[in-house]
């Protein structure tokens, strides 16, 4: 009987094989490891903002003065506060500023003609007169109230300048008799406004008188009967009437007010 051939195995270095891969599978691992590094670098590059270099400086050169001299101040451009100041009013409604002169003005001549014998009214006034004009005098037991005032016309002169013409009526009392009314008087005044926006009077004003007027002629003629008496029950006696395109009358009639006087008042009957 034949012997059956034995089998021989080679001895297989097992540890070799085992330290062979682990080597393997530490490179592996180090390769991935450098391309994860690579790929945030390259992600925090581009996640950065470009910067620009900084502008050159242009070196300017510096002069310096010699022992005892003085060197010039540089020279600038200042902007004036009146320019800017005079744009900004500018900027205001010239309506507006014309109703904040004349009302300045009106003021001014309410104080100027009043005569209380108050320190306060003397006071007052010296605040709207111009500095270093004296304030008016008057005779012993005098007192000047005004009536009424009203402007008449407001003139621009010069750039935030203008003169106002006023008119005033006065009440004048003395030791001697009462209250009297006094002739109309114009007063011109000549009005700035200031840097701080503010109305002032520039110089003491003229004073003159109106010119006389010449009334207008209204021409009345008779009212008709039924018309003149309805008026005369309702409101007092016709003097005349005109007649209007559209039928009715403009009737003139002496109305009597609540003080018992008479005038002449208009009345449009149908």
């Amino acid at each position: 009987m034949d012997q059956e051939p034995q089998e021989v195995y080679e001895r297989i270095p097992w540890e070799t094989l085992e330290k062979q891969g682990s080597d393997r599978q530490w490179l592996l691992i180090a390769i991935a490891g450098a391309v994860a590094l690579g790929a945030l670098a390259y992600s925090f590059v581009k996640s950065q903002p470009m910067t620009t270099p900084p502008p050159e400086v242009e070196a300017i050169p510096v002069t310096v003065a010699a022992p005892g001299s003085v060197s010039p101040a540089p020279v600038g451009t200042v902007a004036s506060p009146l320019v800017v100041a005079e744009a900004d009013l500018y900027a205001i409604n010239p309506e507006r500023l014309i109703d904040r002169v004349a009302a300045h003005a009106e003021w001014f001549a309410v104080e100027y003609f009043t005569v209380d014998g108050s320190e306060q009214s003397r006071l007052t006034l010296g605040t709207l007169m111009p500095a270093g004009v004296p304030l008016p005098e008057s005779p012993l037991g005098t007192q000047v109230f005004v009536d009424w005032v009203g402007t008449q016309v407001v003139s621009e002169v010069a750039p935030l300048a203008y003169e106002v013409e006023v008119v005033v009526r006065s009440l004048l009392s003395t030791e001697e008799t009462g209250f009297v009314r006094q002739p109309t008087t114009i007063l011109t005044i000549e009005i700035t406004i200031g840097e701080d926006g503010l109305a002032r009077v520039a110089r003491p004003p003229i004073i003159s008188t109106p010119s006389a007027i010449t009334p207008l002629a209204m021409a009345l003629t008779a009212v008709p009967a039924h018309i003149s008496s309805e008026v005369e029950s309702l409101h007092g006696p016709v003097v005349g009437g005109e007649p209007l395109a559209d039928g009715r009358w403009r009737v003139v009639a002496m109305v009597a007010g609540a003080d018992g006087v008479q005038r002449p008042a208009t009345i449009i009957v149908p």
